[in-house]
């Protein structure tokens, strides 16, 4: 390789001399990226976070960073011959992630703690200990794209539309972009990566992918609240738009907007929707599905990734999804400073929650332009 020439991580020099930290999760994800790197000779460094110890959790299929992936994520290294260190970052991570998502979901809220996680522990602290140990860069099993563009790297769709991670990484700043390397972004299908796997021999090769929040062994996000914050679900009223009283509720916490099922109010002619969480009042607000349709979302915390200043221009037409499974719709997003904006659909979206990302997309390529955390209802 000639000093010009450069590698597939994009250094010029042999991939020997390129030294990459590997975030191993003890998936099929990872654990492909970190055999495809170790077969074309570079000097990887598998690293695997310890984020939670929450009893069950540990033995749940699906989950990620704890025990049995742990042991598969050793594993995998010592079948491809690369050093594989285990980082305990339990209290990084409870600070960080875990006590968010309860206090969110106590305000109301509908939090996203896949994205805080990449945000504030992989993505900041993981990438601050690659570059302690003198890696070139750092590669992740996320779905996701970057392409060097005139400005710099660009963070683009993954080829597959539906492993795409755009919407759980729109907080990736343009530093760790520089940083991080995504070799997984081009593949098809999931099928494509698992055919790696088992190439590679690999024992993780069906490993049945992660689900749900890891640190919720059940899909419980309720249970782990009242474990977390007793005295959390305090029972109150579910009111119409006008404050009467329909029945009761067995706490806020339990409640998401867009809700139907579960709310116990039936034998009304209209199907009622939950619209509004009132956690001061300890009300549940509800009403037709009409009221869910939502214009105006205030954005604030916005990570912008486009090539010139957030507030270099009025207002921007792009595309914009407000939920990890809804296709983006078109939007005009216009900037009321360098962290905030306000974001008028094209179309009105149902269910529109605070606590959820609204992340940019360009409409005419795979490019993703940041995005920023939807604060209160419209």
């Amino acid at each position: 390789m000639t000093s010009t020439e450069l590698n597939s991580l994009g250094f010029p020099k042999p991939p020997s001399e390129t030294r990459v930290v590997v975030a191993m999760s003890g998936g099929v994800d990872s654990s492909v990226v970190a055999a495809q790197l170790a077969e074309e000779g570079y000097d990887v460094v598998g690293v695997t976070l310890q984020l939670y110890d929450h009893g069950a959790a540990l033995a749940k299929k699906g989950a990620c960073c704890a025990g049995i992936d742990i042991h598969d994520a050793r594993r995998v290294s010592e079948e491809m011959g690369f050093p594989h260190y285990v980082l305990d970052y339990e209290n990084i991570f409870q600070e960080a992630v875990i006590d968010e998502f309860a206090d969110s979901y106590l305000a109301g809220a509908t939090p996203v703690p896949c994205i805080r996680c990449n945000e504030r522990v992989k993505f900041k602290d993981l990438l601050e200990t690659a570059k302690d140990l003198n890696a070139d860069c750092m590669a992740t099993g996320h779905y996701i794209q970057r392409f060097s563009g005139d400005h710099g790297p660009e963070l683009h769709s993954a080829t597959d539309a539906n492993r795409d991670q755009g919407y759980f990484l729109f907080s990736t700043t343009p530093e760790q972009l520089d940083f991080l390397r995504f070799p997984l972004g081009h593949l098809a299908s999931k099928a494509e990566t698992r055919a790696l796997a088992a190439r590679y021999d690999l024992a993780v090769a069906d490993k049945p992918d992660s689900q749900d929040i890891c640190f919720v062994p059940d899909g419980n996000y309720a249970g782990v609240i009242e474990k977390l914050r007793p005295g959390a679900a305090e029972p109150g009223d579910i009111v119409d738009t006008e404050g009467n009283v329909l029945g009761q509720h067995r706490g806020v916490l339990h409640y998401t907007v867009g809700q139907r099922r579960g709310l116990g109010i039936g034998g009304l002619d209209t199907p009622l929707y939950v619209v509004r969480l009132d956690v001061d009042k300890r009300q549940v607000i509800v009403g037709p599905k009409e009221l869910l349709a939502t214009r105006i979302i205030p954005v604030r915390e916005i990570n912008w990734l486009g090539d010139e200043s957030f507030e270099a221009q009025k207002e921007y037409h792009i595309s914009v999804k407000v939920r990890s499974t809804r296709p983006p719709r078109e939007a005009i997003v216009r900037p009321l400073s360098a962290t905030t904006a306000e974001v008028e659909l094209l179309t009105p979206e149902e269910g529109v929650s605070p606590g959820q990302a609204c992340v940019f997309y360009d409409p005419d390529s795979s490019r993703i332009f940041g995005g920023g955390w939807i604060w209160r209802g419209a």
